[in-house]
C-alpha cells in the first residue's frame, strides 16, 4: 500500500522560514545596536526607513525589472560592500548607510517581505505576501 505524505506546510510557515525571519531580526537588532553604537541618532533608523523601498518604481517597467531592482536594493550584498568600506576608509557617511540599509532588509524579512520572483511582487522567497498568502 503506498503512503501519501500530508501537503507541505506553506512557505510562509515552514521551519525554514522561521529560522530565516529569526535571523534577520537578529541583524536588524545588531544593526540598530552598532548604529547607535557609533553615535548616530536612531531616529535616523525610523525616518529613512522607506528610502530603501523606492526600489519598488522598477515595477512600473514591468516584474521583471521591478523584481531585479527590488532584490538589488533588499540583498545584504550592498550594505555588506559598502560596511567593508566604512571600516576599510574609516567613513562614518558609509557606515551610516550600511547600517541603516541592513537595519531596513532585517525588518523586511522578519515581516516576511523576502527577495521577489519575476512573475509578480507578492511572490518571495519566504512565501506569498498580501491577501494571496496560503
Amino acid at each position: 500500500m503506498e503512503t501519501i505524505d500530508p501537503a507541505p506546510d506553506p512557505p510562509s510557515r515552514s521551519l525554514t522560514v522561521r529560522f530565516q525571519r529569526a535571523e534577520n531580526a537578529a541583524i536588524a537588532a545588531a544593526a540598530a545596536a552598532l548604529f547607535v553604537h557609533l553615535g548616530f541618532a536612531w531616529w535616523w533608523l525610523i525616518a529613512l526607513f522607506l528610502a530603501f523601498d523606492l526600489s519598488f518604481l522598477g515595477y512600473l517597467a514591468g516584474p521583471r525589472l521591478g523584481a531585479w531592482a527590488y532584490n538589488l536594493a533588499h540583498s545584504y550584498v550592498g550594505p555588506g560592500l559598502l560596511g567593508l568600506a566604512a571600516v576599510a576608509g574609516d567613513l562614518r557617511w558609509a557606515a551610516f548607510v550600511a547600517l541603516l540599509w541592513a537595519f531596513h532588509i532585517g525588518v523586511d524579512r522578519t515581516l516576511g517581505y523576502g527577495l521577489k520572483r519575476e512573475d509578480g511582487f507578492e511572490h518571495t522567497h519566504l512565501g506569498r505576501i498580501g491577501r494571496q498568502r496560503g
